[in-house]
């Protein structure tokens, strides 16, 4: 039976068909406005741990849901989620699939908006997003690149599919380094294309094209009274550094992330019983916070987790709060935190990859947060000296 719904939002009026769903549709997705004349909505993920808090099982359900739905493959299989909201996404999809198929070789690698050392970059537009230019370095390891140009098939992993133009756009970039690739598998949380745009998918891509999604539909959105524009979102400069690493996924990854227990361990035994954790990430630095949370999670803390975003959206419907701040990467653009209110955690734990810096510490301020720099899997460093603001 398809469900049809009505949302009357301040830019316009979205008009939603579900076809089919595993979740009940408010347990998947929220609405919200965006300043954004692009497009002046958001489906806003209740299980993503970007704009919305979520228990770490929660996330981790999503993953195993999303990874038993990529179809029977053989050969070496390349898993490339997309930037800055689906890294984390992507990355627990990737583990998850990794754990149900020991022993297979597959690459995980994320598209970024920032350009990392002297590694060749590929880039590729994301169209209706404010910060539309999107990267994918080629690996610098040898077998990683090798991997790369000789897949058989890609994996593509984003939160949601609407037109799935982006998609297209990074399969053609890599088809374009690797002829060979035979199939294309497009993995989202919710697929709002419709039937008809979903079943000419291989006619689109020029190959077998599959999709698989927690939730299908399809949408039509009318808009209204435009919101202000926001700042712009992305200020590239090929060489400047921003302190992102290499080291967590954009360089790629033939293993799962190592999980943070000692620090979980330690974590865990400051936390008295009935206190509330936020575990935060920042930016694209999304997954290292899902696995310090859920590591948490599994000692018996109360815990959710969530990420910073340059994504700016409007205080109404799904988003119920939402604070401006400096970006922690240098870039001058202005990153946000939405639905979490200062005193709301009684233990708030900032992941980051960048060095400690004026807009960390702001962040920090306001939540009297912890920082933990992660400069490799291994190597977690907790800043100890926060400037009292």
């Amino acid at each position: 039976m398809i469900e049809q719904h009505t949302i009357t939002l301040p830019t316009g009026t979205l008009e939603l068909s579900v076809t089919n769903s595993a979740f009940p549709l408010d347990e998947l997705v929220g609405f919200a406005a965006r300043a954004n004349n692009k497009r002046g909505f958001l489906f806003l993920s209740k299980v993503l741990g970007k704009h919305w808090p979520v228990t770490p099982s929660t996330m981790r359900t999503i993953h195993d849901q999303m990874a038993a739905s990529v179809p029977a493959i053989e050969g070496p299989v390349v898993f490339i989620a997309m930037a800055e909201t689906a890294i984390g996404l992507g990355q627990g999809v990737f583990e998850a699939w990794l754990r149900a198929h020991p022993g297979r070789e597959a690459l995980f690698i994320h598209t970024t908006r920032y350009h990392v050392g002297e590694v060749p970059i590929i880039e590729f537009a994301e169209a209706h997003s404010h910060a539309p230019r999107q990267f994918l370095h080629m690996p610098p390891d040898p077998q990683q690149r090798a991997l790369l140009l000789s897949a058989r098939t890609l994996v593509l992993v984003d939160d949601e599919a609407s037109t799935g133009n982006t998609f297209l756009n990074l399969a053609n970039a890599c088809r374009e380094l690797n002829p060979g690739i035979e199939r294309v598998h497009l993995a989202a949380i919710t697929n709002f294309m419709g039937d008809d745009a979903t079943a000419a998918l291989r006619e689109r891509f020029g190959l077998p094209t599959s999709m698989a999604a927690a939730l299908n539909g399809e949408y039509q959105f009318i808009p209204g009274e435009l919101a202000a524009e926001g700042a712009p979102a992305q200020r590239f400069d090929a060489s400047a550094d921003r302190g992102a690493s290499g080291a967590f996924g954009r360089f790629g990854l033939n293993d799962p992330l190592t999980v943070p227990a000692a620090l979980a361990d330690s974590l865990a035994g400051q936390v008295r019983g009935g206190e509330r954790v936020l575990v935060l990430g920042t930016g694209e630095f999304m997954h290292p916070a899902f696995l310090l949370g859920a590591a948490l999670e599994q000692r018996g803390v109360d815990v959710v987790v969530q990420s910073t975003t340059r994504s700016p959206i409007l205080k109404w419907g799904a988003v119920s709060a939402a604070l401006a701040f400096h970006d922690n990467y240098g870039e001058g653009v202005t990153n946000f935190l939405y639905n979490v209110a200062p005193d709301q955690y009684q233990h708030v734990f900032i992941c980051h990859e960048t060095a400690p810096n004026e807009a960390l510490f702001q962040l920090a301020g306001v939540f009297k947060a912890r920082l933990f720099h992660f400069i490799s899997e291994t190597e977690v460093e907790e800043v100890s000296e926060i400037p009292v603001r």
